[in-house]
């Protein structure tokens, strides 16, 4: 979700799963919550082992019920394959 509003500041959220952090992103957009992320490529995965999944941030002023909505979204199942 973007916003034109350019006083908007986010905070950190949480490093997620892709399809756990697109899950999550979902339940902020059905909440009118603002959001951004940071995925990290292959080449930082490669030389940054702790960078892996996604980050999300949220409106700054809505974190405590942003962190709520993230704690209560299950983490879908391990992908087979």
């Amino acid at each position: 979700m973007t916003s034109a509003d350019p006083a908007l500041r986010t905070i950190y959220l949480g490093q997620f799963e892709h399809a756990h952090a697109d899950a999550i992103a979902a339940a902020l957009e059905y909440a009118g919550i603002a959001w951004t992320y940071k995925q990290f490529g292959a080449f930082t995965r490669f030389f940054f082992a702790g960078e892996w999944g996604v980050r999300l941030y949220v409106d700054a002023r809505r974190a405590a019920e942003a962190a709520t909505i993230a704690a209560s979204v299950p983490e879908p199942p391990p992908a087979r394959g």
